[in-house]
């Protein structure tokens, strides 16, 4: 995996605020995350196995709050992200197109950011521009969604990453390609508070 394999804990921030905190696990060919927001009002957990190249095979989610909670997995089968959301209305069924390069990313959890900007470094590329499949992370639908991204220094430790027209974030890694700070567009920063390399 292009993942340094250990634990990781991210604390996300607004205007010095603290909003929610992540932590999460890279080990042996799978990511376990778990965030939560501050005030306890809702929590996310997400369990992905990747292949030793980096391709995400299956994702399961599971978002709860308060007020309800929703169960969402999915399976990468040839060019498609075929999977399923319940919740109390019922079971739905969700396909989506992959992209080229089979990028997932899953109800915006800081490594499977970092997962597809280590792809993109690792073919050589300053530049890059593709459908992701992108899981929400309310509804755990996945949909379609063209992201692009830029070096922004001759080291690659600087990105520009855009998920949308007006949706951006700029994105600064550490040499090992871990992303030690995330600021997107709406004033959200995700920091790296500490990390642990697996034994």
């Amino acid at each position: 995996m292009l993942l340094v394999a250990g634990d990781y804990s991210y604390e996300i921030r607004r205007a010095g605020t603290l909003v929610a905190t992540e932590e999460a696990r890279v080990d042996r060919g799978a990511i376990v995350a778990t965030r939560r927001v501050a005030d306890g009002a809702s929590r996310h957990d997400v369990e992905a196995a990747v292949s030793p190249d980096g391709t995400v095979r299956r994702v399961s989610l599971r978002y709860s709050s308060s007020l309800f909670k929703r169960n969402g997995s999915y399976e990468a089968e040839d060019d498609t992200l075929r999977g399923s959301v319940s919740a109390l209305a019922g079971r739905n069924e969700v396909i989506v197109k992959l992209g080229r390069f089979r990028e997932i990313d899953a109800s915006g959890v800081v490594l499977f950011r970092a997962l597809i900007i280590a792809h993109v470094r690792a073919r050589g590329q300053a530049r890059w521009t593709g459908r992701v499949a992108t899981i929400d992370a309310n509804t755990l639908v996945a949909a379609s969604v063209k992201h692009s991204c830029r070096r922004l220094d001759e080291a690659a430790k600087r990105w520009a990453y855009e998920l949308r027209m007006g949706d951006s974030e700029e994105i600064e890694l550490d040499d090992a390609g871990t992303i030690v700070r995330r600021r997107d567009s709406r004033g959200l920063e995700s920091l790296l508070i500490s990390f642990k390399a697996a034994t």
